[in-house]
C-alpha cells in the first residue's frame, strides 16, 4: 500500500491535513521537497526536546500549508530564531521545527501554544493564515481525555524519535467552556509548605490613644475621641524551603496563605505599542514571583473578553505555559470592561476548589464603550451607575469576599468609573500616569497579596461604663455600625496583610466621675488564613484617669495625625466635586485650607510624617488642578487614587511611583517594599535601555507613618 507509513505518521499528529517532511528530504539550504512514498515502512523522524511527560500532548494540527520539518545537523536553518521563544532553531537540540505557508518558521511548542491562544496570523509578518494549527486537550489537565486517547509511544533511535500512533483519535478544537471548573487541583490542603505547626505565632496587636490623657472630675464631654489602633503581625521567612509537596523548588519565602489571582487585562486597541509591551513585562514579574502553591488565570477583554487559561499554579511548567499566553497578546478592538470582569468573576465562582486568599487585578487604558452611553436630563448628562460594571456576585458579596484591585492606565481611562469599580469591591484603586510605572505598580499590589495574614476581622467596641455611650465610628470606607442604643459598634476590617495597620476614630461621651472611668472595651475576632482558627487577641481596656483639676496637657499626636487624615480625605471629595463642576479656583481653595489646618495642628507642628506627607500630596493636587485640560488628564485620577489610599489605608500607586516624597509610600508595608525591589531588579536590561525607567526610589527604612 504505498505512502502508508506516510499516512500513519500523518495519523499520529492528529489524522488531520498535514504535510510532513523528514531530514532526509532537506538539503543544505534548508529546502524541502516532497518525500519518497515509495516505501511502505517509512517512518517519520523528527526531533524533539527533553519533553518529558508534555510529549504525550503533542500538539495536533489541521493545515495543508504548514510543514513539519526534521532538520539534519549542519543544515542551512541552523542559524535561524524561533520568532516565539526567540531561541535558536538549531538542527540536532532536539526541537521539532514548522514552517507555515508565509515561509516562517517556528518551533512545534511555540507555533502550537501560538494558536492555542488564539492567535491566527504569523507572528513575524502578521500573514492571516487560511488554516492554522491547534492545540487539543491537555493530557495532564484532563482526566477525561487520557481515558479515551491512548498515549503516543516514542520511543528513542539515534538520538530521535519514531512517531507511531496506537489507535488514537483526533483532538478537536472545542469552544470555550460554559462552567469554568477546570481549575488545577491545589494537591494536599494538609500540607501546605512553608507552615509553621500552630500557624503565625503572633496576634493582632490593638492598642488605644485617648484624644487626651486625663479629664477632670467635674468635667464632661459630649464628643472625647479615641483611636484604635491595630497592626497585624509580621510573619517570619522560611530558612530552608526546600521543595514543595508538588515537588517544585522554592525559593525563601514567608509563611503565608497561597492566592487564587485573576488578573483581567485590557488589550484593546488602544493599548498597542510600548504599553503592551510593558504589560507583559509586568505580568511576566507576577508570574515569576507567585509561588507553585499559587494559581494563576488570565482574562483579556477589547470588544469581548476571553479567559487565556484557566486557574493553574504557578509550578515551573505552569508559569512557562502563562508566561508564553501572555507574550503572546495582540490587540484590537474596544473596551468592554464588564465583560472582563464577568468573565474574571466566573473564574472565581466556578472553581472546583478554593486557595485561602483570593483577588482580580483589572487594568484597562480606556472608557468602557459597551454599557454606558450618555443620559441628559433637564440638560445635564446625568452621572452613570457605575456598580453596574461589577458582577452581582461580588457587589451582593454572594462570593467570599473578592476585592478588586483598579489600575488605570495613562490619562486615557475613566478614573470615575475604574474607582468606582474598586470601591465597591472593596479594593483600591492606582492611577499609573507614566507607561512605565505599570510593574512597580503591581509589585507594590501582589507585595500586599502574598501577605494575607488576617481574614474577615471583625472589631467590636463596647462601652464599659453604663453612662458612656458611642456616638459615632470614623473607618473610612470599612463599613461600621453603632448599636440604637449606643452601648456597642462594631468595624467590618477586612482582610491584613502581614505588619499592616489600621487606625479608626471613635467618639464617646465621659460624664462627670470622682475615679477613673472605663470607657470602653476593644476586641476583635479574624480568621488565621493558614491554619484556618478563629484568632481572639486578648480584649483591650480604654480608661481615662479624672484628677480633681487638669491644669494643662497636649493632645495626643496619634490622633490628631488621623484626624488630618480625615479631614485630607473630606477635602479631597470637596475640591473634586468643584473641579466636576469646572469651578477650579474653588477647589484649589478647598485643598489650601486643609493644608493650612494641618501645618497648624499639634501634629503638623510637631513635623509628624504623615501630616508632612499629607501637605505634599495635596499641593500636588492643587497643581493638577490648574486648568481643566490639566484636571480631566491627570488631576481626577490622581485625586481618586490619594482618596482610595487614605480610606482604605492601603498604598496605591499615584502618578508614575518616581517622587521621593513620602506620600507615595504612605502604608507600605515591608511585603510591598521588598516586592518593590525586586521590581528594580527584574528587567535591568529593559530598565537601563529605557531612560524613563531609569530613576532611583527610596525606600522608608523606618516606621511607616500613621
Amino acid at each position: 500500500m504505498v505512502g502508508s507509513g506516510w499516512r500513519k505518521a500523518k495519523l499520529a499528529l492528529g489524522g488531520l491535513n498535514l504535510c510532513l517532511y523528514s531530514s532526509e528530504a532537506l538539503d543544505g539550504s534548508g529546502d524541502a521537497s516532497p518525500p519518497d512514498r515509495r516505501d511502505d515502512d517509512a517512518s517519520l523522524e523528527t526531533e524533539f526536546s527533553d519533553l518529558g511527560a508534555p510529549a504525550l500532548n503533542a500538539p495536533t494540527l489541521s493545515s495543508s500549508s504548514l510543514w513539519a520539518r526534521a532538520s539534519r545537523s549542519g543544515s542551512g536553518s541552523s542559524k535561524r530564531t524561533c520568532a516565539i521563544c526567540l531561541a535558536t532553531m538549531k538542527p540536532g537540540q532536539g526541537h521539532a521545527l514548522f514552517t507555515a505557508e508565509c515561509s516562517h518558521s517556528f518551533h512545534f511548542r511555540c507555533i502550537a501554544s501560538n494558536v492555542k491562544f488564539g492567535n491566527h496570523v504569523c507572528p513575524v509578518c502578521r500573514a492571516k493564515w487560511k488554516e492554522v494549527p491547534f492545540q487539543g486537550p491537555s493530557f495532564a489537565e484532563s482526566s477525561h481525555v487520557r481515558s479515551r486517547i491512548n498515549p503516543v509511544i516514542w520511543p528513542h533511535h539515534g538520538g530521535h524519535m519514531n512517531i507511531r500512533r496506537q489507535n488514537s483519535v483526533p483532538l478537536l478544537r472545542s469552544s470555550e467552556r460554559s462552567v469554568f471548573d477546570d481549575d488545577e487541583s491545589l494537591g494536599s490542603p494538609s500540607k501546605v509548605s512553608g507552615v509553621p505547626p500552630h500557624g503565625c505565632a503572633k496576634m493582632v496587636e490593638i492598642s488605644t490613644y485617648p484624644e487626651y490623657p486625663a479629664i477632670s472630675q467635674s468635667a464632661s464631654t459630649e464628643n472625647f475621641t479615641v483611636l484604635i489602633h491595630l497592626k497585624a503581625p509580621l510573619v517570619p521567612r522560611t530558612q530552608n524551603p526546600g521543595k514543595d509537596v508538588h515537588g517544585d523548588a522554592q525559593v525563601p519565602r514567608s509563611y503565608r496563605a497561597p492566592v487564587d489571582l485573576v488578573t483581567v487585562l485590557d488589550v484593546s486597541g488602544s493599548m498597542s505599542g510600548t504599553k503592551l509591551a510593558l504589560l507583559k513585562q509586568a505580568m511576566g514579574f507576577v508570574i515569576q514571583n507567585l509561588g507553585p502553591s499559587d494559581r494563576l488565570s488570565v482574562i483579556t477583554f477589547s470588544s469581548t473578553a476571553r479567559r487565556l487559561f484557566p486557574l493553574r499554579r504557578m509550578s515551573e511548567s505552569g508559569r512557562q505555559e502563562a508566561l508564553q499566553a501572555v507574550n503572546l497578546l495582540t490587540t484590537s478592538g474596544g473596551t468592554n470592561i464588564a465583560e472582563g470582569l464577568r468573565k474574571g468573576a466566573k473564574v472565581i465562582e466556578d472553581r472546583k476548589e478554593k486557595n485561602p486568599v483570593c483577588s482580580i487585578i483589572l487594568l484597562s487604558d480606556g472608557q468602557d464603550t459597551y454599557i454606558f452611553t450618555p443620559t441628559i436630563r433637564n440638560g445635564q448628562a446625568t452621572e452613570p451607575d457605575y456598580r453596574s460594571l461589577v458582577p452581582s456576585s461580588i457587589r451582593d458579596g454572594s462570593v467570599h469576599h473578592v476585592p478588586v484591585h483598579v489600575f488605570g492606565f495613562g490619562s486615557d481611562h475613566d478614573s470615575a468609573s475604574m474607582h468606582s469599580i474598586s470601591e465597591t469591591s472593596g479594593g483600591t484603586f492606582s492611577f499609573i500616569e507614566a507607561e512605565c510605572a505599570i510593574q512597580d505598580a503591581f509589585a507594590q499590589c501582589i507585595g500586599g497579596l502574598l501577605s494575607v495574614v488576617v481574614q474577615e476581622m471583625q472589631v467590636r467596641l463596647e462601652c464599659s461604663h453604663p453612662d458612656v455611650h458611642l456616638r459615632c465610628i470614623k473607618s473610612g470606607r470599612y463599613p461600621s455600625r453603632v448599636a440604637d442604643d449606643g452601648r456597642s459598634g462594631t468595624v467590618a476590617a477586612g482582610d491584613m496583610y502581614a505588619d499592616e495597620e489600621r487606625d479608626y476614630l471613635v467618639s464617646v461621651n465621659v460624664p462627670p466621675a470622682d475615679v477613673d472611668t472605663p470607657l470602653l472595651k476593644v476586641s476583635c475576632a479574624y480568621g488565621d488564613p493558614v491554619t484556618k482558627e478563629v484568632m481572639r487577641p486578648e480584649a483591650v481596656q480604654v480608661k481615662i484617669p479624672r484628677p480633681v483639676l487638669v491644669v494643662s496637657q497636649t493632645m495626643s499626636l496619634e490622633v490628631d495625625c488621623q484626624r488630618n487624615r480625615l479631614q485630607a480625605a473630606e477635602a479631597m471629595v470637596e475640591a473634586r466635586a468643584a473641579a466636576e463642576r469646572g469651578e477650579l479656583s474653588e477647589a484649589v481653595s478647598v485643598l489650601e485650607d486643609c493644608r493650612k489646618r494641618i501645618v497648624e495642628s499639634e501634629a503638623g507642628k510637631s513635623g509628624e510624617r504623615l501630616c508632612v506627607s499629607l501637605d505634599a500630596e495635596l499641593k500636588e493636587m492643587q497643581e493638577r488642578m490648574v486648568s481643566q485640560q490639566r484636571y480631566e488628564a491627570a488631576g481626577r485620577a490622581y485625586v481618586l487614587s490619594g482618596l482610595s489610599s487614605h480610606l482604605c489605608q492601603r498604598a496605591t500607586t499615584r502618578g508614575d511611583m518616581t517622587e521621593s516624597g513620602s506620600f507615595v509610600q504612605s502604608y507600605q508595608t515591608p511585603s510591598m517594599v521588598d516586592m518593590l525591589q525586586r521590581s528594580q531588579t527584574f528587567s535591568p536590561v529593559t530598565r537601563r535601555s529605557n531612560p524613563k525607567m531609569r530613576h532611583t526610589r527610596s525606600f522608608p527604612a523606618g516606621p511607616k507613618p500613621r
